[in-house]
Order: C-alpha cells, then sequence, then structure tokens
C-alpha cells in the first residue's frame, strides 16, 4: 500500500500555507487603504471601525470555531473556515463604504478565526509531545511568511489591477488549497491509510492509539477547563500579548502612511521587511523549548523559559520603538526583534492547550484564549486613533507594559503545567 514518510510534516506544511493565504487576505485592505480611501472618501476613524468589526467577529469565531473543529474534527473544520473567508476575501471587491467593508470583515474574521484553534488542535493529533512547540511554530512562520508575501503581492497587483481585482485574486488562493487538504488529510494518525507504522508509533509516543483514532474519552467543555488554574495562564498570557502582533498588523501600514508618508507602492516595498525576523522566531521559538525538553527538563519548565526569553526581546525592541528608531531604515531591526521575541514566546503560549489536554478540549482552550487575547486588541484598537494624534510613541509604550504582565500572568497561573484530563 502507498505510504508517505514524515506525513506529519505534510500536513503542518499545508497548515502553514493555509496560514500565509490567511494573513494575505486579512492584510489586503490594509495595504491597500491609501488607494482605497481615496476612492471611497474614507479616513483613519472609519479604519479604526472597520479594523474593530474584524476583530470582534474574529474573537468570537476564535471562541465558536474552537468548539465546531472539536465536533466536526480538522479536516472538515478546515473546509468549513476556508470556505468562509475565501468567498468573503473575494467579496470585498464589492465593497462600497464603510458598512460594506464592516459588513465583510466581519464575515472574513469569522472564517479566518478557526485557523488557529484548528491548528492547535491538528498539532495535539498528529505530533508527540516534544515535537508539539516545533509544530506550532511552523504553523505562525506561516503566519510571519504571510506578512512577509503580503505587501510587496499585493501592492503589485494594486498597481498593476485595482485594489477591486486584487481582492478577487487573492480571495481565490484559500479555493486551490482545499484541493491538496482533502486528498492527503484523509484521516487521523491511527486510521491513515499513508501513514507509516513508524510514524504511528511515533505520534502516539506509547500511548493508546485507539485515543488518537477517536475521541471518545470524555472531555471537559467550555466551563470545564475554565476551572482549571493552567487554562488561565493560557487566557491572560495571550490577552496580554496579542496587543503586540496586532497593533504591527492592523496599524504599520496606516503607521507607515503617517509618519512617513508612504503611499501604497512604498508600503508594499518596505512593511515585509520586519516580518522576516517574526519568521526566525517562530521556529527558534519551537525549537528551543523542544531542545528543553530533550535535554531534560519538564514542559513547564521548557515553555516559560522560552516565553520569558521572547518577552526580553520584545520589551528590548519596543523600547527602541520609543528611543531610537526615527527612521525608516532604524525602525526595520527595531520591529524585527519586537515580532521575532512576540512569535519566539506566542508559539509556546499557544502550545500549552495541548499539553494541558487531549481529545475535545484543545480547541475548545486554543479558540477561548484567542477570544480573550483579541479581547484587549479590539480595547487597543479603539484607542489608537485618540492617543495617536501627534505621536506613537503612547502606544508603544503600552504594549511594552503589557509584555511583563504576560509572562507574570503565565508564572503565576502556570505553575504546574502537566496534562490534565
Amino acid at each position: 500500500m502507498f505510504k508517505i514518510n514524515g506525513l506529519r510534516w505534510w500536513i503542518i506544511g499545508l497548515i502553514g500555507i493555509a496560514t500565509v493565504i490567511n494573513y494575505i487576505d486579512r492584510w489586503a485592505l490594509a495595504i491597500m487603504w491609501p488607494g482605497i480611501a481615496g476612492d471611497l472618501g474614507l479616513d483613519k476613524g472609519d479604519y479604526a471601525i472597520i479594523l474593530n468589526t474584524f476583530m470582534v467577529a474574529y474573537a468570537l469565531g476564535q471562541m465558536l470555531s474552537g468548539r465546531v473543529f472539536d465536533k466536526v474534527g480538522t479536516r472538515l473544520g478546515y473546509v468549513l473556515s476556508l470556505l468562509v473567508w475565501s468567498t468573503s476575501s473575494m467579496l470585498h471587491s464589492f465593497g462600497r463604504g464603510l458598512v460594506s467593508f464592516s459588513i465583510l470583515r466581519a464575515t472574513l474574521g469569522l472564517g479566518e478565526a478557526g485557523n488557529w484553534p484548528g491548528a492547535v488542535k491538528s498539532n495535539a493529533e498528529w505530533f508527540p509531545l516534544r515535537e508539539r512547540a516545533i509544530a506550532q511554530g511552523i504553523f505562525n512562520a506561516g503566519a510571519s511568511l504571510g506578512a512577509v508575501v503580503a505587501p510587496p503581492l499585493i501592492a503589485f497587483l494594486f498597481v498593476a489591477f485595482g485594489w477591486k481585482v486584487t481582492f478577487l485574486i487573492v480571495g481565490s488562493l484559500g479555493f486551490l488549497w482545499l484541493i491538496p487538504w482533502l486528498i492527503i488529510n484523509k484521516k487521523q494518525p491511527a486510521n491513515h491509510p499513508w501513514i507509516t507504522n513508524a510514524e504511528k508509533h511515533h505520534i502516539c509516543d506509547g500511548k493508546d492509539l485507539s485515543l488518537t483514532a477517536s475521541d471518545t474519552k470524555p472531555a471537559p467543555g467550555a466551563f470545564g477547563v475554565l476551572k482549571y488554574r493552567q487554562s488561565w495562564a493560557v487566557l491572560m498570557g495571550r490577552f496580554f500579548t496579542e496587543p503586540v502582533w496586532f497593533f504591527f498588523m492592523g496599524w504599520l501600514p496606516v503607521y507607515l502612511y503617517d509618519v512617513y508618508g508612504f503611499d501604497v507602492k512604498q508600503i508594499g516595498m518596505f512593511a515585509w521587511m520586519p516580518y522576516v525576523g517574526a519568521a526566525f522566531g517562530s521556529i527558534a521559538g519551537g525549537w528551543f523549548s523542544g531542545r528543553l525538553l530533550k535535554i531534560g527538563h519538564s514542559v513547564g519548565f521548557a515553555r516559560k523559559g522560552a516565553i520569558i526569553a521572547g518577552a526580553v526581546l520584545m520589551v528590548a525592541g519596543l523600547s527602541g520603538t520609543i528611543f531610537w528608531a526615527d527612521t525608516p531604515l532604524k525602525f526595520v531591526p527595531v520591529l524585527a526583534t519586537v515580532l521575532f521575541g512576540f512569535q519566539f514566546s506566542i508559539s509556546n503560549i499557544q502550545t500549552i492547550p495541548s499539553d494541558l489536554f487531549s481529545g475535545k478540549s484543545v480547541g475548545t482552550l486554543a479558540g477561548i484564549g484567542g477570544t480573550v487575547g483579541l479581547s484587549s486588541v479590539i480595547l487597543m484598537n479603539f484607542i489608537v486613533p485618540i492617543v495617536t494624534r501627534n505621536s506613537y510613541v503612547p502606544i508603544f509604550t503600552l504594549i511594552a507594559i503589557f509584555v511583563p504582565l504576560g509572562v507574570l500572568s503565565v508564572l503565576f497561573f502556570g505553575k504546574n503545567i502537566k496534562a490534565l484530563d
């Protein structure tokens, strides 16, 4: 019978590609905003409303999709998620103003949200404990790679075809991705016809294969996972850490336009550069905690060590944006340091749900964690237009203060990270 060596890496590779597409669709509006705003007579206040409409839907979608993925499985869950977000992305070409773009961003957010709890759940199914952080790092590298690819790609398409056709082109990518996903991801590891026996036993790592084959074991639901102290390490860690990434993801093009007067073409040439650092941080954070596990440290020590190291880099970089980076050329390496540190940390925070739970609770906790994390992002987006009228220093200072609070939350609530169910 036909077999594929390293099938688990094909699965996480496909999820990484889906994440690249996710970020191309997400960034399209931000990159093209100066052109769209000029055509439709919109301003920064309108952008904040549209952005927050996306974030509210995205936050709710994280929690809802976590339960959906736990119910229908990762294979079908990704199909549903891709269909919703890709269709929404294409329909942006028909946007005509604040209301229509807000509605389309809401449906885009609901669809795109499934990618995150889906990836965490898939990693719990396809990777043994010691490899989950590096798998999560590969997944998160897809987000960084998407942020690298999106600005020049979208700027090129915008210059060549305009914003309406650009939305149609980038929105179609998700439909193409579904073809290899449905072909390769046939079943879970215990029953997949293409998996080798050696890889099957490696994935299950000595556990009962039937638990990987079916989620029949009773598992706590949304309220059940929240009764555990360790779950709150994920929730509060993400609450204080997520604003770092999402501020730059949502506002970097606007920042470049406001501070340096960049147009769409210049934004496309510049905005991708710092995300190269983020891509390396994703892989490095997963490798670092995996290395600590390999040499005999506990899961808690490995995860917390990586989270703390990433936080130090984030604070150092954010301090640089305030006190040193007064030109675009200085801003690039400083922001690359911030984003490297963020991905170094967050890939380990996002892995904790699979350290604590198995089966049908992993996606649930990951989804709730995403919702809680994004709630702070939504609050931040409301205040950005207010506090950045004269300078971006206040918002850089705020998110720099949030980083150590995130670390303290993980240390306080996650005193003993171990399997709970």
